[in-house]
């Protein structure tokens, strides 16, 4: 057992650790669309100097929670996640 290479450890940045308004507990077990290709999310809305928080893979399944008419939607995935995204990559289900 002394012989046990262990990694090297890691402090991820604050950037990693997701906003707390951007959880939903309990998270959700129905859903209402799919995301049909990959497509980027916010914690809040999009402008031109705020970078995506990440992607959605496609075939991801989201309950969809807000919607205003416009471009934008705001969903949650099945890990709570609480974002907003583009409305037109959303399939319903």
């Amino acid at each position: 057992m002394d012989r046990m290479i262990r990694p090297r450890a890691i402090v991820l940045p604050d950037s990693a650790q997701v906003p707390d308004q951007n959880v939903i507990e309990p998270v959700p077990n129905q859903f209402t669309h799919e995301v049909q290709s990959q497509q980027p999310y916010y914690y809040v809305v999009p402008s031109p100097t705020v970078p995506p928080a990440g992607e959605f893979a496609p075939g991801t399944k989201v309950v969809l929670l807000v919607h205003d008419g416009g471009p934008l939607c705001h969903v949650a995935d099945a890990r709570g996640l609480y974002v907003a995204t583009a409305i037109a990559g959303l399939r319903k289900l």
